[in-house]
């Protein structure tokens, strides 16, 4: 239960219910969650006689115009994209509440399948991941942007297709703010906020893979302004797992401290191939 607080009473920020109308023809089956800023939902289209996922902003976050040109461009952009391994956005709403409906996906977040796996992914799954990301990453850089927050958490699974999702600070390249993404798994020039390009997300790939592979994600959570990965190199790859030398070499020229010396996206599926 959401506790109140004295800026922003209950009233003003509890979830919606089943069968309240979130927007004109959507109708709310269950709240999935909420987080800082957006509150998600699953909701019933009366248009396309489907269930879909409605991302809307926080009732007590409407005041903030940060948040929600956050959220309306992040809908914007998905509806022009069109690709196999990324979320899909139907609609962008505007009143009551600022959000995108989603498409629905099965699955589970890839966060949760290294989390609850007993044993680590095989090496041909990782590499098929990589590959699907590969995919989704080249295409959206030919649409001019850059993910920047490519994580577990947000890639859902689902029987060997991967989605990306979560296009929340997606921008195009250039100099980026210093340390917009999330802490453990940007590049170090999104830490620094430095200049920024396709190779901040093959940094963002090799993260996700690496995690995948070893059950560990390569850099660690420092308080206050540190970060991990502008204090250090990550581990090799085969510190922790017994993996063939090429594919260790490919993971770990991922996370260069130099973007220079990263693969390119299509260099990276391809050395991906002979593993998958």
């Amino acid at each position: 239960m959401t506790t109140a607080t004295a800026d922003a009473p209950e009233a003003t920020i509890r979830a919606l219910t089943e069968g309240d109308e979130l927007a004109p023809g959507y109708h709310v089956l269950a709240h999935l969650r909420r987080g800082d800023t957006m509150d998600v939902y699953d909701v019933w289209s009366e248009a396309r006689a489907c269930r879909c996922v409605a991302k809307v902003l926080r009732p007590d976050r409407l005041a903030d115009r940060d948040d929600r040109r956050s959220l309306l461009r992040e809908g914007r952009l998905l509806k022009r994209l069109a690709h196999l391994h990324i979320v899909r956005a139907y609609e962008v709403v505007v009143e009551p509440l600022p959000g995108v409906i989603l498409e629905t996906l099965t699955g589970a977040t890839l966060s949760y399948l290294i989390e609850e796996s007993c044993r680590r992914m095989d090496l041909a799954d990782v590499a098929l991941l990589g590959i699907q990301l590969c995919s989704a990453m080249h295409y959206l850089h030919g649409q001019g942007y850059l993910h920047l927050d490519l994580k577990p958490s947000n890639i859902v699974v689902c029987q060997g297709l991967a989605k990306v999702i979560d296009l929340s600070i997606a921008r195009r390249p250039g100099r980026g703010p210093k340390g917009v993404g999330t802490r453990v798994y940007m590049a170090p020039e999104q830490a620094r906020g430095g200049i920024l390009g396709p190779a901040a997300d093959v940094w963002g790939i090799g993260a996700t893979l690496y995690e995948a592979a070893t059950g560990e994600p390569p850099f660690a959570y420092l308080e206050g302004r540190r970060y991990d990965q502008l204090e250090r190199r990550a581990d090799p790859m085969r510190a922790h797992r017994r993996v063939p030398a090429a594919f260790a070499a490919v993971m770990d020229a991922c996370l260069d401290p130099d973007p220079a010396r990263r693969p390119a996206v299509c260099e990276l599926a391809g050395e991906l191939e002979a593993f998958a």
